[in-house]
């Protein structure tokens, strides 16, 4: 049961072949089984039983209230809980419990889902690994996928060559991943959800800037944060989208408009489309495995009649430099609250106030997230404002006209890598500091944040490897629909199975038949 989709467990559920109490204890104990992943940072065992327990009445009853009902889900761990220790990861954080639920957090709660736990992530979501946090890394699971470790048999490092999820939403791929929940939350600032999807195997959908409300998230980048959404499936995903969108009155920057209903058809005539393949995205550092996949999906769009066009991105050089700034800047000034007076850590030092702030700030954030507070400071300094932050918004400008001008001359989709990369393994991510892996990583993912477009991975394969790689479709603002309609297709033709990840761990908690997850292991 735990191998299957979102939709399927859902009919599953209404057809009485498996209660939320079974489901939820079945999770439960592979979180458990698999703890050795740090995907969770906290476990919720006892809120989601009787989460479990009220959706088990609620089925007997015949009054389900939709397709999350009885659904475990997770939830990065810079969303606000209700009564759910809240960190972001950080010492500044710990022991922190939110008196109220982020407004995602709520809906899916309002429609029945069971919340498993909060996931691990960088520090406040700073990073491209998941590697940062106080509670450790996140380990990717296809580390322990019998393919992969056969062609690591003879590895100098053996066991230590563990695989990175990506991030910063790492935590909540990995327990996506690790079927230990059937969707997840993840937040994504400038590819924090996409990033890990393509290492982990899964979809990971970035919305539309203003499609779904940000109360409640811890912010990063205030005009770049979005929630962001991992499932197994591009239809599980659009089912956590339609609970998701919406206005909120607690989040001016949310579309004001009524949203419909979101259909996903079955079908769709992709003779019709204009594909877009940026030039300017065919960089140096890209492996090869990924650009003939990329070349490859590009063929497989033409072959069924879709106009595949080449266009230019020309500001897309200047994008991760631009991101520093503004990202470093709003940082700055969110990092500005944790002072040690209202909430969170606080210093025992009390010689002075000043003091004490800056030994709260030293203990309580890392050196990464100092890193950036200093940096952001120093572009908003009143000799440096002009030159640094104003022209970083100048140019932003000009990277959103450049995504303007390519929807404008008839692209429909712009089709592009991920990742430069498969997973890496741990000890060769740490090789370089954060900020120099964040600026490399986000190459593919950033622009998009910046401009406010909705994206999503797709898995599409396995490299030599024996690990997954993830395609990334980028579509029109708001047009979140048209864009999962065109993945949906893709996801259909490229046929990545679901359950690719067989045998994931060796002690044989997931037991496999035909290719297809049939029991769990619970002893």
């Amino acid at each position: 049961m735990l191998g299957r989709t979102l939709r399927e467990v859902s009919a599953a559920l209404k057809q009485g072949q498996v209660t939320p109490t079974e489901l939820c204890k079945k999770c439960l104990s592979l979180i458990k089984k698999t703890k050795y992943l740090n995907a969770y940072i906290t476990v919720s065992e006892e809120v989601a039983l009787k989460q479990a327990e009220e959706s088990e009445k609620r089925y007997q009853q015949g009054q389900s209230l939709g397709d999350l009902d009885g659904i475990p889900v997770a939830v990065k761990d810079n969303f606000s809980t209700s009564g759910i220790e809240t960190t972001c990861a950080s010492n500044m954080l710990k022991g922190y419990i939110p008196p109220y639920n982020a407004t995602v957090v709520q809906k899916l709660l309002d429609q029945g889902a069971l919340l498993m736990g909060k996931t691990n992530l960088d520090e406040f979501a700073m990073g491209s690994g998941s590697t940062d946090g106080v509670f450790g890394p996140v380990k990717n699971p296809w580390s322990y996928s019998k393919q992969y470790r056969e062609r690591r048999r003879h590895d100098e490092h053996g066991d230590s060559h563990w695989l990175i999820t990506g991030g910063s939403s790492g935590g909540s791929a990995a327990a996506v991943a690790a079927f230990t929940c059937f969707a997840a939350l993840g937040s994504d600032t400038g590819g924090s959800t996409r990033n890990p999807a393509a290492h982990c195997g899964l979809v990971g959908f970035k919305p539309s800037y203003g499609l779904v409300s940000r109360h409640g998230l811890i912010p990063l980048v205030n005009s770049m944060d979005v929630p962001g959404i991992f499932t197994r499936c591009v239809d599980d995903t659009a089912i956590v989208l339609g609970v998701l969108a919406g206005h909120d009155p607690k989040d001016s920057t949310t579309v004001q408009d009524p949203i419909k209903p979101l259909m996903i058809p079955g079908e769709m005539d992709v003779s019709r489309l204009c594909i877009g393949i940026p030039k300017e995205y065919m960089v140096p550092e890209l492996s090869s495995e990924i650009q003939s996949l990329w070349s490859q999906a590009a063929d497989l769009f033409a072959s069924e009649g879709a106009k595949v066009i080449e266009v230019s991105l020309p500001h897309t050089c200047y994008s991760i430099v631009c991101y520093h700034v503004l990202c470093t800047s709003e940082v700055a000034s969110n990092m500005a609250r944790f002072d040690g007076l209202q909430y969170g850590h606080r210093s025992g030092i009390d010689v002075s106030t000043e003091a004490m702030y800056a030994a709260t700030r030293q203990e309580g954030f890392n050196d990464v997230v100092r890193g950036r507070i200093l940096s952001g400071n120093f572009f908003l300094l009143k000799e440096n404002y002009e030159n640094y932050f104003i022209k970083a918004q100048k140019v932003r400008r000009l990277i959103v006209r450049d995504f303007v001008n390519a929807f404008e001359s008839g692209v429909d989709v712009l089709l592009t890598p991920t990742t430069l990369s498969e997973a890496v393994p741990y000890l060769e991510f740490i090789k370089e500091d954060n900020r120099t892996r964040s600026a490399q990583d986000d190459i593919f993912t950033q622009a998009v944040n910046m401009a406010g477009l909705p994206a999503v991975s797709v898995p599409v394969a396995l490299s030599n490897q024996g690990l997954p790689i993830g395609l990334q479709l980028i579509g029109r603002a708001f047009c979140d629909q048209q864009l999962l309609t065109v993945a949906k297709w893709f996801e259909k033709q490229v046929q990545f199975p679901i359950i690719q990840l067989q045998d994931l761990m060796d002690d044989g908690s997931l037991v496999l038949e035909n290719g297809k997850l049939t029991s769990v292991s619970l002893t």
